[in-house]
């Protein structure tokens, strides 16, 4: 028998292949494609023969988010969101995408990257939605990317990178220090080369039913180690190129107090006035058999916090969901972005960005 395609292009095992499935993850699957229909389930390579809650070491957001960010706002380094006009019926749109509401900066908000076998989630999405803001911020003339490497690697002065971290320290990071541009593992994006620090770990195929097009090796396979953080960058890679390729000159800030929307509403507002933003939801085991439609949590217990961007919402058959970019490459889930309830997971607990008026500049 062939193995059945998704809408999303995954290949679901038929009977006759070869596909070692864990007995408590195949009954998981079935139990969660028979509980409801917002979302499609299936095994994968990555974690098929390992029972569920195997992705709790890749789980990059340690701690408590909402706690972190309650303590950033009484220090007074982040304040939270107030709107500026009044969310009345029919003002907020039922359904909304970022890249749409803002076309000059869609190559950035639609650019999916990949953390690689690192549990550096929570650097991801801060650096997409603060390249996202940045270019809309500047409608358009600062549109590229910035660097993830700066920020994992040197955000944490060696406490966090791939071991995890908090979604308020990226923008913690570019406030104080500034970060420099840089884009994906050897320039593996629409953006390229030229920028002054690209991420230095392979991409992977992650979490999810793998597609036949997947070139990436799954985790924990040759080409794909189990990684360690690398050194933070102080100098620009050899192939960037002017005006990127001077490390302190390349720096990039921006002004205002970075701010935390909070709750459904307020993120709405937050995003049509600015852009993207970062969140970070508490992940159960069902998540890791994904592959497309709402994700809903169904069964299977916490193995940690996940940060990824917030970038749009919409309602299909009822069910109401935010868009939302993952950092696992385009390979994973609905193109790299995946749908998600709304609440599901505290995801819609704190959204963090630079705030609409922010000046993105030099350092």
């Amino acid at each position: 028998m062939l193995s059945a395609i998704s809408s999303y292009g995954y290949t679901t095992p038929g009977p006759a292949e070869e596909f070692k499935v864990h007995p408590d993850r195949a009954q998981m699957i079935a139990e969660t494609n028979a509980a409801q229909s917002t979302w499609k389930a299936a095994a994968h390579p990555r974690f098929s023969a390992d029972p569920p809650g195997s992705s709790e070491p890749l789980m990059g957001v340690k701690g408590n988010w909402q706690v972190d960010i309650s303590e950033a706002i009484k220090t007074g380094e982040m304040e939270v969101f107030k709107p500026t006009w009044s969310a009345a019926e029919g003002t907020i749109p039922d359904a909304w995408d970022a890249a749409t509401a803002f076309p000059m900066c869609a190559k950035a908000i639609n650019d999916i990257r990949d953390q690689s076998n690192c549990g550096c989630c929570w650097a991801f999405g801060g650096t997409e939605a603060a390249t996202d803001r940045m270019c809309i911020s500047s409608k358009g003339k600062m549109l590229m990317p910035l660097s993830v490497q700066d920020i994992c690697f040197n955000a944490g002065f060696g406490l966090f990178g791939c071991g995890g971290g908090q979604i308020s320290t990226p923008w913690s990071y570019i406030k104080r220090k500034g970060v420099v541009t840089g884009g994906q593992y050897k320039g593996e994006s629409t953006f390229g080369e030229g920028y002054c620090s690209d991420f230095s770990l392979p991409k992977c195929h992650h979490h999810g039913p793998k597609k036949p097009d997947d070139p990436y090796p799954s985790e924990g396979q040759p080409g794909c180690p189990s990684e360690s953080s690398p050194k933070g960058p102080k100098e620009c890679d050899s192939t960037a190129t002017t005006p990127h390729n001077t490390f302190a000159s390349d720096k990039i800030t921006y002004s205002g107090t970075t701010q935390t929307a909070r709750g459904e509403t307020a993120i709405k507002q937050f995003m049509m006035e600015g852009g993207t933003c970062e969140v970070a939801f508490t992940v159960y085991a069902d998540f890791e058999n994904y592959a497309s439609g709402i994700y809903t949590h169904v069964s299977g217990s916490s193995v940690g916090g996940h940060a990824v961007k917030m970038a749009g919402w919409g309602t299909e058959n009822g069910v109401k969901y935010w868009k939302v970019a993952n950092s696992w490459n385009k390979y994973w889930g609905e193109d790299g972005f995946f749908r998600i309830g709304m609440g599901v997971g505290g995801i819609d607990a704190e959204c963090v960005a630079s705030p609409a008026s922010a000046v993105y500049s030099s350092k």
